[in-house]
């Protein structure tokens, strides 16, 4: 039957047959989790980052930003280590990033498409302050997106990716910013 939320686009189905393919029923499938996970099973895993300093990485995202690391793996055949950081205990809860350090490879031409990662933090400007007592660097500080409302502040890690804070309600997801 579904979670039973009120927004269940399942418990609507369930109790109302007839407004399967109505807007409501519509606008309460794109809210609700339940029946989403079981047709959808994909999920986003991890994003990896080519990083100059494989140790210098792992520093600023556990020490600065407060990561765990995950796990580590060599690879000398290829010439490649890899570290996997993140919160809580990374996937399937939470996406992971991963750091490929290419043996030998000291920086890498960042070009223009790439933008960012973001972090939900609960409070931007303190996420700012203990970010710049840790070493980091703040490159925007913590306020309200241009003409919108939602806080917002970025860092850079050690190899030039930006970082973006958003500030969010604990536990809130998704969204995007307002």
């Amino acid at each position: 039957m579904g979670c039973g939320s009120l927004h269940c686009s399942a418990t609507l189905r369930w109790f109302w047959p007839d407004l399967a393919r109505s807007a409501l029923f519509l606008a309460a499938a794109k809210r609700c989790r339940c029946l989403y996970k079981k047709e959808n099973p994909m999920r986003l895993l991890h994003t990896m980052l080519r990083v100059g300093n494989l140790q210098r990485s792992i520093d600023f995202y556990t020490q600065v930003l407060g990561m765990r690391l995950l796990r580590t793996s060599e690879n000398p055949e290829y010439k490649y280590s890899l570290a996997f950081v993140g919160y809580e205990d990374g996937n399937p809860g939470q996406a992971e990033i991963e750091l490929t350090y290419n043996w030998g490879t000291e920086s890498y031409d960042l070009g223009t498409a790439y933008g960012h990662i973001a972090l939900g933090v609960p409070d931007a400007y303190a996420a700012c302050e203990k970010i710049k007592a840790n070493g980091g660097n703040v490159t925007r500080e913590a306020g309200p997106v241009k003409g919108g409302t939602t806080v917002i502040a970025f860092v850079t890690d050690p190899d030039g990716y930006k970082i973006e804070l958003i500030q969010r309600d604990e536990g809130g997801a998704g969204g995007g910013l307002r």
